[in-house]
């Protein structure tokens, strides 16, 4: 199955719940979100897009813990979660996915190689799931695409 087709069963599955969808997207720069809107007929169903590549506009637009950030570090399970929760209370989405993560090809250390990436995906008073992937360095293209399979299937995980 392709991405768009992926795509539109997920956005086809949340209209018939009533669902709305946000990201929060760090590494990936909004691809999820055009990924979504690239469907017709997604507006009844992507609520909004949050692109917060700086620690900044993490802080600023989702309201992430500076102290979550000095502690853990922007690319961290600590701050995937939050960023989640930060697009579910910044929306009126239903489910919220979020990515950050080192897309390479620098930015990387031994602790947070290129190609560590962590997702987090919250449903509105409901269960939050986490997962961490390493991608290896796959090259910035790669680790980004991938990253957006992830998000859909941690989207999908939530309408079980």
């Amino acid at each position: 199955m392709t991405l768009e087709q992926r795509t539109a069963a997920l956005l086809y599955k949340c209209r018939a719940r009533g669902f709305k969808i946000a990201t929060a997207e760090s590494c990936t720069g909004g691809m999820v979100a055009a990924l979504l809107t690239s469907i017709a007929g997604s507006s009844d169903v992507f609520d909004c897009g949050f692109v917060t590549y700086s620690n900044d506009a993490k802080i600023g637009m989702l309201g992430v813990s500076p102290e979550i950030i000095a502690e853990f570090g922007a690319v961290s399970r600590e701050c995937a979660l939050a960023m989640t929760h930060g697009a579910i209370l910044k929306s009126s989405a239903t489910l919220a996915v979020s990515i950050t993560g080192i897309a390479g090809p620098g930015g990387g250390s031994a602790a947070k190689p290129v190609g560590l990436v962590h997702f987090a995906c919250a449903q509105r008073n409901g269960a939050t799931l986490h997962r961490e992937e390493r991608f290896g360095d796959i090259g910035r293209g790669g680790v980004r695409k991938a990253s957006v399979e992830v998000a859909l299937d941690l989207l999908e995980a939530q309408l079980l």
